[in-house]
C-alpha cells in the first residue's frame, strides 16, 4: 500500500527504532551514504532493502532516491531515522491512499520536534512537511534545507510524526548545523536566490511552503537576523512556554543564525 524511504549516514543509533515504526510496509528501502558505522549491519538484520550512493548533496541524494528505487507501491513514504510516525499517522496514511481525490499526488503532515523529552510546541518554526507522495510526482530542490516540490494538489493530514533532532546529543545538532550555516553563506555570498521576496506572498500565500520560501526570501535581507530570529521565537512564538527546552532551542536557532551571518560576511570579505 505504502513504501519507505529512509535516508541514512552514520546512524546506526536512531534507525532500529525508525525500523519498528514502520514495520506495518512491506517495502522500505534505506538508502545510505556510506555510513562507517553499523547502519547496513542493521537494515539487513531487519531485512529491508539497503542501497549505496556517494553523497553529493542533499537534494541530488534524495532525488536519486526517488529516481531510481524499485518502490513496489505508487506511494511513498519519506522518513529521516530520527522520525517516528505515530499509530494514528500510519493508520490516516493507510485510509488517505485508499481514497485520493483527483490530481492529489502529496500530503502534508504535522511535525513535533522534541528536545529534552518536551515537545516543543510554540519554539517549532516549521511544524508542517510534505512527507507522503506519488510517485514521480515529487522532487527535491536546493541543496541545504532542501525544499520538497510536488506536480498537482497537496492534502493534509492531521495525525503527527514526531521528530527528535537532538536523539545523539546537542553536540551532534551544532556540528551538523555549523556543515548547514556553511553552505546558507555559500549561497547568500554567491549571491544565489533565496526565493521570491514578496510581502503578499508571505503573508497571504495558502501554500504553506510556498509562504515559507517567501518569508525566508525576506528574512535573509534583514538586518540584525539573529536577534529577530531569537525575539520572533520567544515573544512571538512563545517559545518561552515550551519551557527549559524552549528557550534552549530558541539560542540555538538564533546562534545558527549568527553563524550564517558571520560566514557569509567571511566569503565576502576573501572575495574582494
Amino acid at each position: 500500500m505504502i513504501s519507505v524511504l529512509i535516508i541514512t549516514r552514520n546512524e546506526e543509533q536512531d534507525l532500529p527504532a525508525c525500523l519498528d515504526s514502520v514495520s506495518w510496509s512491506d517495502d522500505i528501502f534505506v538508502f545510505d551514504s556510506f555510513s562507517n558505522d553499523r547502519t547496513e549491519e542493521i537494515a539487513r538484520r531487519y531485512g529491508v532493502g539497503f542501497v549505496q550512493r556517494k553523497f553529493d548533496g542533499y537534494s541530488s541524494q534524495r532525488n536519486a532516491a526517488l529516481e531510481g528505487l524499485p518502490f513496489r507501491h505508487d506511494w511513498i513514504f519519506l522518513l529521516d531515522a530520527d522520525e517516528r510516525p505515530t499509530p494514528e499517522l500510519v493508520n490516516e496514511m493507510q485510509r488517505a491512499v485508499t481514497s485520493v481525490p483527483a490530481g492529489v499526488n502529496g500530503f502534508r503532515m504535522r511535525r513535533r520536534d522534541f528536545l529534552y523529552g518536551t515537545w516543543l510546541k510554540h519554539a517549532q518554526m516549521s511544524p508542517y512537511y510534505i512527507r507522503l507522495v506519488r510517485s514521480g510526482k515529487a522532487h527535491y530542490t536546493r541543496e541545504v534545507n532542501e525544499v520538497l516540490e510536488v506536480e498537482g494538489t497537496i492534502g493534509e493530514l492531521q495525525s503527527p510524526l514526531d521528530h527528535f533532532p537532538f536523539s545523539k546529543g546537542i553536540a551532534h545538532w551544532v556540528g551538523k548545523h555549523n556543515t548547514y550555516s556553511t553552505m546558507e553563506a555559500q549561497v547568500i555570498a554567491g549571491g544565489l536566490s533565496h526565493g521570491e521576496a514578496s510581502w503578499k506572498r508571505a503573508l497571504f500565500e495558502k501554500d504553506f511552503h510556498a509562504r515559507r520560501v517567501a518569508q525566508k526570501a525576506i528574512f535573509y535581507r534583514m538586518p540584525a537576523r539573529p536577534l529577530i530570529k531569537w525575539i520572533y521565537m520567544m515573544f512571538v512564538r512563545r517559545a518561552i512556554l515550551d519551557g527549559p527546552a524552549g528557550i534552549a532551542y530558541a539560542n540555538l536557532q538564533s546562534i545558527y543564525e549568527y553563524l550564517i551571518v558571520l560566514k557569509t560576511k567571511e566569503l565576502l570579505r576573501n572575495t574582494r
